[in-house]
């Protein structure tokens, strides 16, 4: 089972709607995690938010990441959740102009969650805030506005996207698609 850590976000749904066609899937409130055992899970994927991280206080959404990280299973962060994990490991967030459209997302370095999908994809953006890549971190993909589009931590099986593949199409469901797979192979630890 993968759990959906929804962080406000409208587009959230969709995210569990993709999983929920692949596996057993389960949806929570990013602060009922506190209450909620996560051993069972085999991932997480947390979603999107309405939260500005240049503006906010993000001492307590990080403590909520470590609980998820301790536990050493695969993570994808999306939009939010990728510049969550980047901040945990180190990054600088930054505003950047806003962007809501869909953008042409160049990938750059090989990784299984964008397998079975060309070199350029269309993914939907809705963001105006922007991460480094933390140290220990490789740099998967880049766009004409953001850097820092889509990255991993190979050996930890944890990746950050900062666009919206729930809501991107075709492309974007194989995206959430091959993370499930890489849950579904993941060894225990």
């Amino acid at each position: 089972m993968i759990l959906v850590i929804n962080c406000g976000s409208n587009k959230t749904g969709f995210i569990t709607k993709i999983v929920d066609d692949e596996v057993d899937v389960h949806e929570i409130e990013l602060f009922d995690l506190s209450s909620h055992s996560l051993e069972q899970y085999k991932g997480f994927i947390i979603s999107g938010a309405p939260i500005l991280l240049t503006e906010v206080d993000s001492d307590p959404y990080l403590k909520i990441l470590e609980r998820i990280l301790d536990l050493g299973k695969p993570l994808l962060g999306i939009c939010f959740g990728h510049q969550l994990i980047g901040l945990y490991f180190g990054s600088i967030a930054s505003r950047m102009k806003t962007i809501d459209d869909m953008e042409v997302i160049s990938i750059i370095d090989e990784s299984a969650i964008f397998n079975r999908l060309p070199m350029e994809i269309s993914m939907r953006e809705d963001h105006c805030e922007t991460i480094s890549v933390p140290e220990g971190f490789k740099l998967l993909a880049s766009s004409d506005s953001c850097v820092n589009e889509a990255m991993e931590k190979t050996e930890q099986l944890i990746y950050g996207l900062q666009f919206h593949p729930e809501v991107s199409g075709n492309h974007g469901a194989v995206i959430i698609r091959n993370f499930v797979g890489i849950c579904l192979n993941n060894l225990p630890h």
